[in-house]
């Protein structure tokens, strides 16, 4: 890989003028998202003497992963201009399955998981099916699985209502610890394959006379991102127990590899696939996607399909922070934070634009929120009031920049 190859491009300063154009005819992508999140961490950082703690940091990180992956897969749906009401249910569904297997059946969990994650792709079979070759509204379709999947739980749930769950390795995942040694090496790792693969995407699309990122830029966001990870790393990687006599609280929690190996997953698939390219044609003009050849019934059901998957993903993590199941997993606020998740970190309503990572900044404004705002003693009603006004604006703001893309 030769230097001449990497330096050749404009200057730094067009790249940014380049940046701020885009900005300006409505392409701000995850930017909204960015500065929320360091807005609303100065903000209950200053209010709060236990929200900057390293031991409230891992908290945010657990509490906000199951939501994060429902918000993964809903970003598959909402890539196509569609929506998925039931994902949070579908979530509690597959959850109590896994743990139903497990415990009244005595599974190993690497069995029972499959088949939890089998029973989410049918379902989002079953719902891709009637909104791509029926064409019913995915909104009615999805509510109707919405009341139906509830129903279904409580029925899996039985009389006692909460089915409990003791898996050493489910438990493990929401409430473990990498070794801080581990931790590291996970860190080292995770920065060089990063760094290798942004120099071989750079350095591939100018060998074959495409556009890439100028080298500069993509040094200067990389060393931020690698060191912003770092003083994270270094901070979870510092002492939380209040008592580390007689329990030790050190490290990267193990629900971090999981949901980064899904955001690795899902940013390939959609970038680097023909699948994630048909996925934003279909999103972007249905009609147009069809002509140019792309089956676009197949399209939509495959995403659903990959919306439920992840959404059974979620309900073991659900399993794992709660130590059970019971009628109300996946219910409430689940899915409307999840959906909030989505459309905060810059995934677009309208269809044709986003990214996986939306959800994991999405998640992360959401968590802050619904943590800090705890924190400071509000009450739940304040709360969900506060995230529906991010939300109505990240709304607008989509709705605004599209519009002013349009006109340009």
């Amino acid at each position: 890989m030769s230097t001449d190859t990497l330096e050749a491009g404009p200057s730094l300063k067009d790249a940014m003028g380049d940046y701020w154009s885009r900005i300006k005819s409505g392409d701000i992508g995850s930017l909204p998202a960015v500065l929320g999140l360091i807005v609303l961490c100065g903000v209950f950082g200053s209010m709060s003497s236990v929200f900057l703690t390293n031991n409230n940091f891992a908290n945010l990180i657990t509490q906000a992963a199951a939501v994060t992956v429902i918000a993964m897969g809903l970003v598959f749906v909402l890539l196509l201009g569609e929506i998925d009401l039931s994902a949070g249910y579908a979530s509690g569904v597959c959850g109590a399955i896994l743990v139903i297997l497990i415990t009244k059946h005595g599974w190993a969990w690497f069995l029972a998981l499959p088949v939890s994650i089998i029973v989410g792709c049918i379902l989002g079979f079953s719902i891709g099916t009637l909104v791509a070759r029926l064409g019913i509204p995915s909104f009615v379709v999805t509510l109707a699985a919405f009341l139906g999947f509830q129903g279904l739980l409580l029925l899996l749930a039985g009389e006692g209502g909460t089915i409990q769950i003791t898996d050493p390795a489910i438990l493990a995942v929401e409430n473990n610890n990498l070794s801080p040694a581990i931790s590291w090496a996970f860190y080292l790792v995770v920065s060089i394959l990063y760094v290798l693969s942004g120099l071989n995407r750079i350095n591939s699309r100018r060998k074959i006379g495409l556009k890439a990122e100028l080298l500069k830029l993509w040094v200067l966001k990389t060393v931020g991102l690698l060191g912003i990870t770092g003083i994270a790393v270094f901070a979870l990687n510092r002492e939380r127990s209040n008592n580390p006599q007689l329990v030790s609280l050190r490290g990267i929690p193990v629900v971090v590899p999981v949901i980064l190996g899904l955001l690795v997953i899902g940013t390939f698939v959609l970038g680097r696939t023909a699948f994630g390219r048909h996925i934003y044609a279909v999103g972007g003009n249905a009609e147009a996607a069809r002509r140019a050849g792309i089956n676009v019934k197949q399209v939509r059901i495959a995403a659903f399909v990959i919306c439920s998957a992840l959404s059974a993903i979620a309900g073991m993590l659900f399993a794992s922070r709660q130590n059970s199941i019971s009628p109300t997993t996946g219910g409430s606020s689940t899915l409307l934070y999840a959906v909030g998740a989505a459309v905060i970190g810059g995934t677009s309503l309208f269809g044709g634009k986003g990214k996986m990572r939306d959800a994991i900044l999405g998640g992360l404004v959401v968590a802050v929120i619904d943590n800090g705002m705890g924190l400071l003693g509000y009450a739940a009603g304040i709360k969900y009031i506060v995230t529906g006004v991010v939300l109505l604006v990240s709304a607008g703001v989509d709705a605004i920049s599209r519009r002013g893309a349009s006109s340009n």
